[in-house]
Formats: structure tokens, C-alpha cells, sequence
């Protein structure tokens, strides 16, 4: 892809087009274009805070490492998607890890620079602020799901929130989900069976078209019925 292409994919979600006009300035201005091989680690839990990350290609899985070695998958930031804010906010270590998925490029933007303009525009937290917040949104919202709902309408209301890029993303009724059912059963804290068999009754409906790590969406109406989206 045209390195040109880089800042104008980044700044294409609906975060990004909502912040103030300095703000995005700002973080176009200072963020330096990074490319990650597959599976190169962008920051590991408990590092000092670095700055933002924009993923401008491929795409940045978060996960969390138990002490045996199991591995939870919490999200797949893609194209458009903002990361790392929280140390941001608080100063505080980095919470979890962040490793490329495939080949990825980010903008990153540095911390000390960043703090800078915030500090010389308060009123431009707001905005940072609005990004953990949704965030927390969508994390309050999975929780509920795992909570309360079956295997296949929290399979759905998944691969329903990765298609809209957790709400980065608007007018998607029809997207591809690159993720394999091994990861999206850690996400789910499901059986790699259960969504097999989840994925197969949802494909024989005509809903989804499971394929080698990708889901399509064929029937994104009906996937949002069955999430509990609907209205």
C-alpha cells in the first residue's frame, strides 16, 4: 500500500473524525509510521507508557498472559482503530500486550509529545477521554453478554461488533471477520468446538460463510437479531 495512504486510512474512523481539528492535526502531525512483521510485539504488559497507536494496515491483537502461559484475546484492533490511551490518561503501565497480526503498520504517536499539546490544550482531553469511554462501553457490554447470553448470540453479537470495528466504522452491513475460530473461542472464553458448531448452524441459515480464519457476514440483519442489536 502507497505509504501516502497511511494517515488518511488512520484517521478514518468515527473517533478520529470527531475530534477537534487541532487534535487531529496534532496527531497526524507528531505520529511517525511504524511497520510490524507478524507477530512483532508493539508493548508488552507492565511497559512505561509510549503514546498512541493508529492502526493504519493489518491489524493489532490485545491480549492478556496468564502464568501458565495461556494466552486471552480481548480485541483485534483494525484499520482506523486508536490504542493506548489509557497509559495516556493515567501515566500508568501498560495493562496488557499488543502484538501485530500478520505484517501491520501503525502511526504512532510519542507520549512526551502528545502530553504536550494536551497540557498546552486542555480542552482536548475531552477527547481522549472519549475514547477510553468507548471503550469501556464496549467492554461493559461484552461482560453483559458473557454473562447472559448463549453461545451463539454472544458468537454473534461478536462478530457483529468486529464488523462495525467496535463502532469505528459505519455503513457496514456486509464485512469479512479475519479472525480463526481458535481466537475467537479465546475471546468468548468458549470451546473451540462450541463455535465450530456455532459458526456451522449459523452457515447452514445462511448468516455466515465460515472460511480459514475469516468469517463472512452474508445476512447482517439476521446476525444482528440474534446479538440482541436490534433498535
Amino acid at each position: 500500500m502507497n505509504d501516502d495512504n497511511w494517515p488518511r486510512i488512520a484517521a478514518g474512523g468515527s473517533w478520529f473524525k470527531a475530534a477537534p481539528a487541532p487534535l487531529q492535526q496534532a496527531l497526524l502531525g507528531l505520529a511517525v509510521a511504524r511497520r510490524h512483521a507478524d507477530g512483532a510485539c508493539l508493548f508488552r504488559r507492565g511497559d512505561p507508557p509510549d503514546g498512541l497507536y493508529g492502526v493504519a494496515e493489518g491489524a493489532v491483537r490485545i491480549t492478556g498472559l496468564a502464568a501458565d502461559g495461556r494466552e486471552a484475546l480481548l480485541a483485534i484492533a483494525e484499520p482506523s482503530q486508536w490504542i493506548g490511551e489509557i497509559g495516556l490518561l493515567d501515566g500508568l503501565p501498560r495493562t496488557h500486550d499488543a502484538h501485530a497480526q500478520g505484517a501491520a503498520v501503525t502511526l504512532h504517536v510519542p507520549q512526551a509529545a502528545l502530553l504536550a499539546v494536551l497540557q498546552a490544550q486542555p480542552a482536548l482531553w475531552q477527547s481522549i477521554g472519549l475514547l477510553a469511554t468507548s471503550k469501556l462501553r464496549a467492554a461493559f457490554q461484552a461482560l453483559e453478554d458473557m454473562a447472559l447470553l448463549p453461545a451463539e448470540n454472544r458468537i454473534a453479537a461478536r462478530l457483529l461488533a468486529m464488523s462495525q470495528g467496535y463502532g469505528e466504522w459505519t455503513h457496514q452491513t456486509r464485512r469479512v471477520v479475519r479472525l480463526s475460530q481458535e481466537q475467537l473461542a479465546s475471546m468468548l472464553a468458549l470451546s473451540r468446538q462450541t463455535v465450530n458448531q456455532v459458526l456451522q448452524g449459523l452457515a447452514h441459515q445462511g448468516i455466515v460463510r465460515p472460511g480459514r480464519g475469516t468469517v463472512e457476514i452474508l445476512d447482517a440483519a439476521r446476525l444482528r437479531v440474534l446479538a440482541g442489536r436490534v433498535g
